[in-house]
């Protein structure tokens, strides 16, 4: 099973990108933020996703994700929904026999930093419900918390800049605390180049000064079958990187 994360900021900028991307993955779940788009305004080649059923969550040219699951992969029909502290059309959830999967836009913090921590405690309940009921869970997406600060360049490391300040961290680890494995992380341990996001400037993606923001966190039942969790910084024009999990 192959589980692939990514931020497009904007899916009608990059729908060559990605349907190329997709083809050449083939990844059996497909998590999207920043889609930046109403399901109105996709075309025919996203709307009907061939070979996936998707579900587009997304209310214009703001925030917005999605989850595509391709067909056949599950045993049982995936039904999609969102829950109930979702809002601006951040959190997607796909449930298959007893696997749940999220794709998680969490707000960036800049213009209401309490409801980004007040949103960060809701997704924390929410896994921790779902892992105490027996569930494998997934928690995918654009956190907009770098874990450490390993996760973020020495030259982008600024003293309580949002995304690096303790509180939000510290959720992260509780978020964590309820079962869930950051699969990048731990299969990589030892990566202090390990990022996913650069700022769209002066050649830092290049140059490999980024932050790591987005993940892939699996329940510890999937996370002991994880292969591999890898960055993809040399694909699309996005100023995020796929992340693509990989599990026996």
């Amino acid at each position: 099973m192959k589980i692939a994360t990514w931020n497009v900021n904007g899916i009608r900028a990059r729908q060559v990108q990605f349907l190329e991307w997709i083809e050449r993955e083939q990844p059996d779940v497909v998590c999207l933020q920043e889609i930046k788009a109403a399901p109105a305004q996709l075309g025919e080649a996203l709307s009907n996703l061939p070979g996936y059923r998707s579900y587009w969550h997304g209310a214009g040219a703001y925030s917005g994700v999605s989850l595509n699951l391709r067909t056949g992969a599950f045993a049982v029909e995936p039904a999609f929904g969102h829950p109930s502290f979702d809002r601006e059309t951040r959190v997607v959830v796909a449930t298959s026999g007893e696997l749940v999967v999220a794709s998680t836009y969490v707000p960036n913090g800049g213009k209401d930093y309490d409801d980004k921590l007040f949103f960060l405690r809701q997704l924390q309940d929410w896994a921790a419900g779902h892992i105490s009921a027996g569930n494998d869970v997934v928690v995918c997406g654009d956190l907009n918390v770098t874990r450490t600060e390993r996760d973020v360049h020495p030259k982008e490391r600024k003293l309580n800049a949002i995304g690096q300040r303790p509180d939000e961290r510290a959720l992260f680890e509780q978020l964590l605390a309820t079962g869930l494995v950051d699969l990048a992380r731990e299969l990589d341990p030892d990566n202090d180049g390990l990022f996913t996001w650069w700022a769209p400037w002066r050649n830092l993606r290049e140059r490999n000064i980024g932050w790591r923001i987005d993940y892939v966190l699996a329940s510890q039942s999937l996370a002991r079958r994880a292969i591999t969790c890898i960055v993809q910084p040399q694909v699309g024009t996005s100023d995020h990187a796929p992340v693509v999990a990989t599990f026996e």
